[in-house]
Protein backbone atom coordinates (compact mmCIF):
# COMPACT_ATOMS: atom_id res chain seq x y z
CA UNK A 1 0.00 0.00 0.00
CA UNK A 2 1.19 3.52 -0.83
CA UNK A 3 1.35 5.11 2.92
CA UNK A 4 0.16 9.23 2.57
CA UNK A 5 3.86 9.66 3.56
CA UNK A 6 4.62 7.48 0.85
CA UNK A 7 2.52 9.60 -1.57
CA UNK A 8 4.27 13.01 -0.13
CA UNK A 9 7.58 11.50 -1.30
CA UNK A 10 6.53 10.97 -4.58
CA UNK A 11 4.56 14.02 -5.04
CA UNK A 12 7.73 16.06 -4.25
CA UNK A 13 9.98 13.93 -6.44
CA UNK A 14 8.02 14.68 -9.14
CA UNK A 15 7.51 18.29 -8.53
CA UNK A 16 11.10 18.34 -8.07
CA UNK A 17 12.33 17.04 -11.58
CA UNK A 18 13.61 19.72 -13.88
CA UNK A 19 11.64 21.06 -16.70
CA UNK A 20 13.62 20.52 -19.80
CA UNK A 21 12.00 19.15 -23.13
CA UNK A 22 8.27 18.83 -22.60
CA UNK A 23 6.48 19.24 -25.85
CA UNK A 24 8.55 16.97 -28.99
CA UNK A 25 7.78 17.79 -32.51
CA UNK A 26 5.27 15.27 -34.39
CA UNK A 27 6.65 12.04 -36.05
CA UNK A 28 6.47 12.09 -40.01
CA UNK A 29 3.32 10.48 -40.14
CA UNK A 30 1.68 12.37 -37.84
CA UNK A 31 -0.19 15.70 -38.67
CA UNK A 32 -1.35 19.03 -35.87
CA UNK A 33 -5.14 18.82 -35.12
CA UNK A 34 -7.61 21.51 -37.16
CA UNK A 35 -7.90 25.01 -36.56
CA UNK A 36 -9.43 25.53 -32.48
CA UNK A 37 -7.98 22.73 -30.73
CA UNK A 38 -5.24 25.45 -29.46
CA UNK A 39 -6.14 29.14 -28.23
CA UNK A 40 -4.48 32.38 -30.39
CA UNK A 41 -1.27 32.45 -30.09
CA UNK A 42 -0.74 28.94 -30.91
CA UNK A 43 -0.25 27.88 -27.26
CA UNK A 44 -2.29 25.14 -25.77
CA UNK A 45 -4.75 25.20 -22.75
CA UNK A 46 -2.65 22.51 -20.82
CA UNK A 47 0.95 20.70 -20.56
CA UNK A 48 -0.10 18.38 -23.29
CA UNK A 49 0.39 20.03 -26.42
CA UNK A 50 -1.35 20.70 -29.36
CA UNK A 51 -3.88 17.47 -30.80
CA UNK A 52 -2.12 15.41 -33.68
CA UNK A 53 -3.50 12.70 -35.72
CA UNK A 54 -2.19 9.33 -37.00
CA UNK A 55 -3.86 6.83 -39.30
CA UNK A 56 -4.37 3.43 -38.78
CA UNK A 57 -6.43 0.93 -41.18
CA UNK A 58 -9.38 1.98 -39.24
CA UNK A 59 -8.94 4.94 -37.60
CA UNK A 60 -7.78 8.61 -37.55
CA UNK A 61 -6.69 8.27 -33.96
CA UNK A 62 -6.15 12.01 -32.45
CA UNK A 63 -3.38 11.88 -29.78
CA UNK A 64 -0.89 14.65 -27.57
CA UNK A 65 2.19 13.96 -27.19
CA UNK A 66 5.07 15.14 -24.52
CA UNK A 67 8.74 14.26 -24.19
CA UNK A 68 11.93 14.43 -25.56
CA UNK A 69 11.83 13.17 -28.92
CA UNK A 70 14.59 10.02 -28.19
CA UNK A 71 12.68 9.45 -24.58
CA UNK A 72 11.79 5.95 -23.66
CA UNK A 73 7.85 5.35 -24.87
CA UNK A 74 4.99 5.84 -22.27
CA UNK A 75 1.40 5.35 -23.50
CA UNK A 76 -1.36 6.53 -21.35
CA UNK A 77 -4.60 5.88 -21.97
CA UNK A 78 -8.17 7.03 -20.85
CA UNK A 79 -11.25 5.81 -19.28
CA UNK A 80 -14.89 6.33 -19.55
CA UNK A 81 -16.44 8.66 -19.42
CA UNK A 82 -12.64 10.44 -18.61
CA UNK A 83 -10.66 13.13 -20.78
CA UNK A 84 -6.79 11.95 -21.54
CA UNK A 85 -6.12 15.92 -21.38
CA UNK A 86 -7.83 15.73 -17.67
CA UNK A 87 -6.20 12.76 -16.66
CA UNK A 88 -2.72 13.18 -17.84
CA UNK A 89 -1.80 17.18 -17.71
CA UNK A 90 0.20 16.61 -14.86
CA UNK A 91 0.76 12.90 -15.39
CA UNK A 92 2.75 13.45 -19.20
CA UNK A 93 4.86 16.44 -17.79
CA UNK A 94 6.13 14.97 -14.91
CA UNK A 95 7.55 11.93 -17.15
CA UNK A 96 8.93 14.19 -19.62
CA UNK A 97 11.05 16.07 -16.72
CA UNK A 98 12.15 12.40 -16.73
CA UNK A 99 12.89 11.57 -20.12
CA UNK A 100 9.95 10.00 -20.92
CA UNK A 101 8.21 9.89 -24.14
CA UNK A 102 4.47 10.30 -23.74
CA UNK A 103 1.74 9.48 -25.94
CA UNK A 104 -1.57 10.14 -24.63
CA UNK A 105 -4.45 8.84 -27.45
CA UNK A 106 -8.05 9.33 -27.92
CA UNK A 107 -10.39 6.39 -27.87
CA UNK A 108 -11.92 5.41 -30.50
CA UNK A 109 -15.44 7.28 -30.38
CA UNK A 110 -14.19 9.81 -28.30
CA UNK A 111 -12.78 13.73 -29.20
CA UNK A 112 -11.19 14.30 -32.81
CA UNK A 113 -10.71 10.30 -33.13
CA UNK A 114 -12.35 9.20 -36.29
CA UNK A 115 -13.47 6.14 -38.02
CA UNK A 116 -11.86 5.98 -41.72
CA UNK A 117 -15.11 4.22 -42.87
CA UNK A 118 -18.43 4.35 -42.96
CA UNK A 119 -18.77 0.44 -42.98
CA UNK A 120 -17.06 -0.33 -40.17
CA UNK A 121 -18.22 -1.57 -37.11
CA UNK A 122 -18.75 0.90 -33.87
CA UNK A 123 -17.46 -1.25 -31.98
CA UNK A 124 -16.33 -0.93 -28.39
CA UNK A 125 -15.31 -4.21 -27.34
CA UNK A 126 -11.92 -4.88 -25.31
CA UNK A 127 -10.37 -6.81 -28.22
CA UNK A 128 -10.99 -3.71 -30.67
CA UNK A 129 -9.51 -1.75 -27.54
CA UNK A 130 -6.06 -3.15 -27.45
CA UNK A 131 -5.63 -3.97 -31.43
CA UNK A 132 -6.33 -0.04 -31.25
CA UNK A 133 -3.09 0.28 -29.21
CA UNK A 134 -0.93 -1.50 -31.30
CA UNK A 135 -2.22 -0.02 -34.71
CA UNK A 136 -1.16 3.18 -33.00
CA UNK A 137 2.01 2.21 -31.64
CA UNK A 138 2.53 0.69 -35.64
CA UNK A 139 1.31 3.82 -36.99
CA UNK A 140 4.04 6.12 -35.06
CA UNK A 141 6.64 3.71 -35.48
CA UNK A 142 6.86 2.43 -31.96
CA UNK A 143 8.39 -0.76 -31.15
CA UNK A 144 7.80 -1.14 -27.37
CA UNK A 145 6.08 0.84 -24.69
CA UNK A 146 4.89 1.25 -21.00
CA UNK A 147 1.46 0.86 -21.24
CA UNK A 148 -0.38 2.91 -18.29
CA UNK A 149 -4.32 3.34 -17.92
CA UNK A 150 -7.71 3.00 -15.80
CA UNK A 151 -11.21 2.30 -16.84
CA UNK A 152 -11.08 1.42 -20.73
CA UNK A 153 -7.67 2.42 -21.12
CA UNK A 154 -6.49 0.08 -18.44
CA UNK A 155 -8.49 -2.72 -20.36
CA UNK A 156 -6.65 -1.56 -23.77
CA UNK A 157 -3.03 -1.85 -21.88
CA UNK A 158 -3.96 -5.20 -20.49
CA UNK A 159 -5.27 -6.97 -23.64
CA UNK A 160 -2.28 -5.41 -25.58
CA UNK A 161 0.58 -6.81 -22.90
CA UNK A 162 -1.20 -10.34 -22.81
CA UNK A 163 -1.65 -10.98 -26.87
CA UNK A 164 1.17 -8.62 -27.80
CA UNK A 165 3.63 -9.28 -24.58
CA UNK A 166 6.82 -8.22 -27.21
CA UNK A 167 5.37 -4.49 -27.32
CA UNK A 168 5.47 -3.96 -23.72
CA UNK A 169 8.06 -2.84 -21.59
CA UNK A 170 5.60 -2.65 -18.58
CA UNK A 171 1.97 -2.18 -17.35
CA UNK A 172 0.44 0.10 -15.04
CA UNK A 173 -3.52 -1.11 -14.72
CA UNK A 174 -5.44 0.50 -12.14
CA UNK A 175 -8.16 -1.85 -10.60
CA UNK A 176 -5.80 -5.13 -11.63
CA UNK A 177 -6.32 -7.41 -14.11
CA UNK A 178 -9.44 -5.81 -16.40
CA UNK A 179 -9.74 -8.64 -19.05
CA UNK A 180 -13.29 -9.18 -19.27
CA UNK A 181 -14.02 -12.85 -19.33
CA UNK A 182 -17.58 -12.90 -21.49
CA UNK A 183 -17.35 -17.23 -20.77
CA UNK A 184 -18.98 -16.12 -17.32
CA UNK A 185 -20.19 -12.59 -18.44
CA UNK A 186 -24.23 -13.91 -17.15
CA UNK A 187 -22.79 -14.89 -13.64
CA UNK A 188 -23.90 -12.31 -10.78
CA UNK A 189 -21.43 -10.45 -8.74
CA UNK A 190 -22.07 -9.81 -5.38
CA UNK A 191 -25.28 -7.12 -5.03
CA UNK A 192 -22.95 -4.44 -3.96
CA UNK A 193 -20.79 -4.66 -6.85
CA UNK A 194 -24.03 -4.70 -9.36
CA UNK A 195 -24.75 -1.37 -7.38
CA UNK A 196 -21.80 0.04 -9.23
CA UNK A 197 -22.33 -1.22 -12.85
CA UNK A 198 -25.86 0.50 -12.98
CA UNK A 199 -25.10 1.91 -16.14
CA UNK A 200 -23.81 -1.41 -17.74
CA UNK A 201 -27.63 -1.98 -17.26
CA UNK A 202 -28.91 0.97 -18.51
CA UNK A 203 -27.19 0.83 -21.44
CA UNK A 204 -28.90 -2.92 -22.69
CA UNK A 205 -31.98 -1.14 -22.94
CA UNK A 206 -33.23 1.47 -25.30
CA UNK A 207 -33.99 3.90 -23.20
CA UNK A 208 -30.47 3.65 -21.80
CA UNK A 209 -29.20 4.43 -25.66
CA UNK A 210 -31.26 7.09 -25.93
CA UNK A 211 -30.63 8.47 -22.44
CA UNK A 212 -26.92 8.92 -23.49
CA UNK A 213 -28.11 10.42 -26.73
CA UNK A 214 -29.83 13.14 -25.21
CA UNK A 215 -28.07 13.65 -21.31
CA UNK A 216 -24.26 12.96 -22.65
CA UNK A 217 -23.03 15.82 -19.92
CA UNK A 218 -25.93 15.42 -17.29
CA UNK A 219 -24.92 11.28 -17.96
CA UNK A 220 -21.16 11.65 -17.48
CA UNK A 221 -21.75 14.03 -14.62
CA UNK A 222 -23.40 11.68 -12.69
CA UNK A 223 -20.55 8.73 -13.49
CA UNK A 224 -17.86 11.25 -12.52
CA UNK A 225 -19.61 11.79 -8.83
CA UNK A 226 -20.28 8.50 -7.96
CA UNK A 227 -17.09 6.54 -9.53
CA UNK A 228 -15.01 9.20 -7.55
CA UNK A 229 -17.06 10.22 -5.03
CA UNK A 230 -14.73 12.38 -2.90
CA UNK A 231 -12.76 14.20 -6.03
CA UNK A 232 -13.76 17.89 -6.10
CA UNK A 233 -13.48 18.26 -10.35
CA UNK A 234 -13.97 21.99 -10.93
CA UNK A 235 -16.77 22.98 -13.31
CA UNK A 236 -13.35 24.00 -16.18
CA UNK A 237 -12.27 20.46 -15.87
CA UNK A 238 -15.93 19.31 -16.60
CA UNK A 239 -16.67 21.59 -19.50
CA UNK A 240 -13.14 20.98 -20.43
CA UNK A 241 -14.12 18.05 -21.11
CA UNK A 242 -17.38 17.41 -23.04
CA UNK A 243 -15.91 17.97 -26.22
CA UNK A 244 -14.86 14.61 -25.53
CA UNK A 245 -18.57 13.44 -25.74
CA UNK A 246 -19.68 15.32 -29.07
CA UNK A 247 -17.92 12.51 -31.06
CA UNK A 248 -20.74 11.00 -33.97
CA UNK A 249 -19.20 7.96 -32.68
CA UNK A 250 -19.62 8.08 -29.46
CA UNK A 251 -22.85 6.49 -28.84
CA UNK A 252 -22.79 4.04 -30.69
CA UNK A 253 -19.37 2.89 -29.40
CA UNK A 254 -20.24 3.25 -25.61
CA UNK A 255 -23.23 1.75 -26.15
CA UNK A 256 -21.71 -1.42 -27.71
CA UNK A 257 -18.93 -1.78 -25.68
CA UNK A 258 -20.95 -2.43 -22.14
CA UNK A 259 -23.72 -4.52 -24.32
CA UNK A 260 -20.98 -6.83 -25.53
CA UNK A 261 -19.31 -7.10 -22.26
CA UNK A 262 -22.34 -8.77 -20.88
CA UNK A 263 -22.90 -10.89 -24.08
CA UNK A 264 -25.84 -8.90 -25.03
CA UNK A 265 -24.46 -8.11 -28.51
CA UNK A 266 -22.11 -9.60 -30.80
CA UNK A 267 -18.43 -8.54 -31.46
CA UNK A 268 -17.23 -7.23 -34.82
CA UNK A 269 -15.90 -10.42 -36.49
CA UNK A 270 -12.58 -8.22 -37.85
CA UNK A 271 -11.83 -9.25 -33.57
CA UNK A 272 -13.25 -12.76 -32.79
CA UNK A 273 -9.81 -15.17 -32.97
CA UNK A 274 -8.48 -12.25 -30.56
CA UNK A 275 -11.66 -12.32 -28.32
CA UNK A 276 -11.54 -15.78 -28.26
CA UNK A 277 -7.85 -16.10 -26.93
CA UNK A 278 -9.01 -13.63 -24.54
CA UNK A 279 -11.87 -16.21 -23.44
CA UNK A 280 -8.48 -17.98 -21.29
CA UNK A 281 -7.84 -15.32 -19.49
CA UNK A 282 -3.69 -14.97 -20.92
CA UNK A 283 -1.14 -14.08 -18.41
CA UNK A 284 0.50 -10.87 -18.82
CA UNK A 285 4.18 -11.56 -18.16
CA UNK A 286 5.28 -8.12 -18.02
CA UNK A 287 5.97 -6.44 -15.39
CA UNK A 288 3.15 -4.88 -14.22
CA UNK A 289 2.20 -2.45 -10.97
CA UNK A 290 -1.73 -2.35 -10.08
CA UNK A 291 -3.58 0.32 -8.32
CA UNK A 292 -6.76 0.49 -6.55
CA UNK A 293 -8.31 3.65 -5.57
CA UNK A 294 -8.93 3.91 -1.79
CA UNK A 295 -12.47 6.07 -2.67
CA UNK A 296 -13.59 4.57 -5.74
CA UNK A 297 -17.18 4.48 -5.93
CA UNK A 298 -17.46 1.62 -8.19
CA UNK A 299 -14.69 -1.26 -7.60
CA UNK A 300 -13.99 -0.81 -3.86
CA UNK A 301 -9.83 -1.22 -2.91
CA UNK A 302 -8.43 -4.61 -2.36
CA UNK A 303 -5.32 -5.87 -1.20
CA UNK A 304 -4.84 -7.21 -4.51
CA UNK A 305 -4.49 -10.72 -4.40
CA UNK A 306 -8.37 -11.42 -6.01
CA UNK A 307 -6.26 -10.58 -9.04
CA UNK A 308 -2.51 -11.49 -8.47
CA UNK A 309 -2.91 -15.32 -10.62
CA UNK A 310 -2.66 -14.14 -13.79
CA UNK A 311 -0.37 -11.59 -13.40
CA UNK A 312 2.90 -14.10 -13.99
CA UNK A 313 5.76 -11.64 -14.38
CA UNK A 314 7.28 -8.86 -12.13
CA UNK A 315 4.05 -7.70 -9.93
CA UNK A 316 3.65 -5.43 -7.61
CA UNK A 317 0.08 -3.76 -6.13
CA UNK A 318 -0.46 -0.50 -4.17
CA UNK A 319 -3.49 1.18 -2.76
CA UNK A 320 -3.63 5.06 -3.27
CA UNK A 321 -5.38 7.22 -0.62
CA UNK A 322 -7.80 9.76 -1.13
CA UNK A 323 -7.93 8.63 -4.95
CA UNK A 324 -11.21 7.07 -6.82
CA UNK A 325 -11.80 5.70 -10.16
CA UNK A 326 -9.83 8.50 -12.29
CA UNK A 327 -6.93 7.73 -10.29
CA UNK A 328 -4.57 9.61 -12.38
CA UNK A 329 -6.52 12.61 -12.36
CA UNK A 330 -6.77 12.72 -8.39
CA UNK A 331 -3.59 11.55 -7.50
CA UNK A 332 -1.10 12.04 -10.64
CA UNK A 333 1.92 12.01 -8.10
CA UNK A 334 0.84 8.35 -7.17
CA UNK A 335 0.29 7.26 -10.88
CA UNK A 336 3.44 8.48 -12.39
CA UNK A 337 5.13 6.90 -8.92
CA UNK A 338 3.47 3.61 -10.04
CA UNK A 339 4.60 4.06 -14.07
CA UNK A 340 8.36 4.82 -13.07
CA UNK A 341 8.33 1.37 -10.59
CA UNK A 342 6.77 -0.69 -13.05
CA UNK A 343 10.08 0.18 -15.23
CA UNK A 344 12.85 -0.45 -12.54
CA UNK A 345 11.03 -4.11 -12.27
CA UNK A 346 12.04 -4.96 -16.15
Amino acid sequence: MISRRGLTRAMTATAAVGAAGLTGAGRASAREGTAGTRPAGGRAPHGLGPVRHTRTALLDIAYHDVGPAGGRPVILLHGWPFSPVGSYAEVAPALARRGYRCYIPYLRGHGETRFRHQDTVRSGQQAALGADLIDFMDALRVPRALFAGYDWGGRAGDVAAALWPARCDGLVSVNGYLIQNLAVAQQPLAPEREEGYWYFFYFLTERGRKGLQSHREDLARVVWHRNSPQWQFTEAEFAQTAPLWTNPDYVDVVIHSYRHRLAAAPGDPRYADLENRLLDQPRITVPTVTLDGATDGVLPPTDGSGYAVPFTGSWTHHIVPDAGHNLPQEQPAAFTAAILEADAMR
